[in-house]
């Protein structure tokens, strides 16, 4: 079976997309699945592109970078004579290219949203998206043989935007990170261990961006005035983007991971936090339920009283307490969140869509 994995970049530059998609189309591999991604190039993907191995990657240069137009796109897919078509993300280019290969090769594509129909997403920048939906993406989802919803409540989310086709419902996954004591490297090394000097550190790790709820505006300019407005300079700092062991650096130096979401598909920080064993502080918009129901993170609401009470009851905590919070994390990452699982359950669906037999239990009618 050959799998193609089509997103608008292979690069960091496309955020938790870069960690996921490249996540499912390595997991999905085996002795009867090749997978090969393609995506527009970025001064980042030449550098990225070797974290795909052993997924095959091509980059296309555009000649639009804001929608994701390549006119090499669609011809590479077609050549690549592949038997089914991933799609990650909506709005783009990707989703016309998508439905492009599927009317000149009439093999079938699933859609993968990653949150992108949650209502809260859908009301972001809602006009440029009404103009989407009606010029191409609406004839794109219907087209689906299949969609992937990340969790039920993303599955209720198509569904509420009139979607019909069947949905698959598999998460994100996260490798599981040896010990970081044991990793190689010190830990004096991390620039937020040296930063903390002694005190409890709780980090925040993704986009500034106003659906994170960090800010009215959610730029790095409105945050940093507002952390010399409130005399929290010596108490806050901006990391910049982490990748590789510094990411790994943070998540060991910090005592608990806190994400106030105001909408999310299912995020790949909060993963990642439990696999390096940290109590998460989060919202219900992260769609991770199972996090409060195994005791691995504290809800928080999205109000600013709301997040002040969840770290008061975080500090609150013992170091005891907070280490086992942690630790039920971990767990959870390996038991649900692994992927190897994922994996086998993505392909389950492959073979279903063409043709191959029983519906999968993941999937929903």
């Amino acid at each position: 079976m050959r799998v193609g994995f089509l997103v608008s970049s292979v690069s960091r530059e496309a955020g938790g997309l870069f960690q996921s998609v490249r996540g499912l189309a390595r997991a999905v591999m085996s002795e009867d699945v090749n997978a090969s991604a393609f995506g527009i190039s970025d001064p980042n993907s030449a550098l990225d592109v070797l974290n795909w191995q052993p997924a095959s990657v091509r980059t296309f240069e555009t000649q639009f970078r804001a929608w994701g137009y390549s006119n090499q796109l669609v011809p590479a897919l077609v050549a690549a004579d592949l038997d089914i078509l991933s799609t990650h993300g909506l709005w783009k280019y990707c989703s016309v290219a998508s439905r492009r290969w599927h009317g000149r090769t009439a093999r079938p594509y699933i859609v993968h949203p990653h949150g992108m129909l949650e209502p809260w997403a859908l009301q972001n920048a809602g006009l440029k998206k009404r103009i989407a939906a009606l010029l191409y993406e609406n004839q794109h989802l219907r087209g689906a043989a299949c969609f992937r919803a990340l969790c039920e409540p993303e599955a209720q989310s198509i569904r509420a935007y009139g979607m019909r086709n069947p949905i698959c419902v598999i998460p994100n996954g996260v490798d599981l990170p040896t010990r970081f004591q044991d990793s190689g490297f010190g830990v004096q090394d991390s620039e937020l261990m040296r930063f903390a000097g002694g005190r409890k550190v709780l980090l925040y790790l993704g986009r500034l961006h106003p659906k994170k709820n960090l800010a009215k505006a959610g730029y790095e300019r409105e945050l940093k005035k507002l952390t010399s407005d409130y005399g929290l300079s010596a108490s806050i700092r901006f990391l910049g983007p982490l990748f590789g062991q510094n990411k790994d650096a943070a998540f060991h130096a910090c005592d608990a991971f806190v994400l106030p979401s105001l909408s999310e598909g299912l995020p790949m920080t909060v993963l990642e936090a439990w696999a390096h064993a940290k109590p998460v502080l989060m919202t219900p918009e992260c769609n991770l339920p199972e996090g409060f129901a195994a005791g691995a993170a504290l809800q928080i609401g999205t109000a600013l009283e709301e997040i002040a009470t969840g770290l008061r009851q975080l500090t609150e905590m013992s170091d005891d307490d907070r280490t086992a919070m942690g630790e039920r994390g971990r767990t959870l990452v390996s038991t649900k969140f692994s992927w190897p699982q994922i994996g086998e359950q993505m392909r389950c669906v492959y073979e279903w869509v063409l043709g191959g037999g029983a519906t999968p239990q993941t999937v929903r009618l």
